[in-house]
């Protein structure tokens, strides 16, 4: 075979197989960024109602919950026994919280999510704020979280006080 030809056929050969990549544009994974926020806002209304167990079955058996003030929790009897003991102590405190903005990707089958929140009280004021992100993944065809952090934002602090004005220096003596 001469150059020409060779050349010829490797150019239609990577011209089909670019064509079989699936060059089709980036893939819609709009359901499953849906499935994720879904699946958080039930977390949290599970956590409200006080079902640990729907909270729970959000997570693959070896997922891991990363807490505030808290060591990490791996597997469900872990994570049920810290959040059976959180959401009694939220509820005596008749604290609630609900999700703020948020985002959340997919690429594969693994996703992310990250957003805010805020703590409420009883009486329906804010009395924390914080922030999140979870790791999902898709086995079996259902999302499933595999990592979760979340962490609260400092206390808001009053201002400081302004220091005092320095004295003025003392005159210099006349001799």
């Amino acid at each position: 075979m001469n150059r020409t030809i060779c050349a010829a056929t490797l150019a239609a050969v990577l011209l089909v197989l670019g064509g079989c990549a699936g060059n089709n544009g980036p893939a819609d994974t709009s359901a499953d960024v849906k499935a994720m926020h879904d699946a958080t806002d039930s977390w949290v209304a599970a956590y409200n109602a006080g079902d640990v167990d729907k909270i729970v079955a959000l997570y693959a058996e070896d997922g891991i919950m990363m807490p505030p003030d808290s060591v990490s929790l791996k597997g469900h009897e872990a994570m049920k026994a810290y959040l059976a003991t959180n959401i009694a102590q939220s509820k005596a405190g008749g604290f609630g919280f609900a999700l703020d903005a948020d985002a959340a990707a997919v690429t594969g089958d693994l996703g992310w999510h990250s957003g805010a929140f805020h703590v409420t009280d009883s009486k329906g004021a804010t009395a924390a704020t914080g922030k999140y992100v979870e790791i999902w993944q898709k086995t079996d065809g259902k999302w499933l979280m595999i990592r979760d952090i979340w962490n609260n934002d400092p206390a808001a602090t009053a201002a400081p006080e302004a220091a005092p004005a320095a004295a003025p220096a003392p005159a210099a003596k006349k001799q």
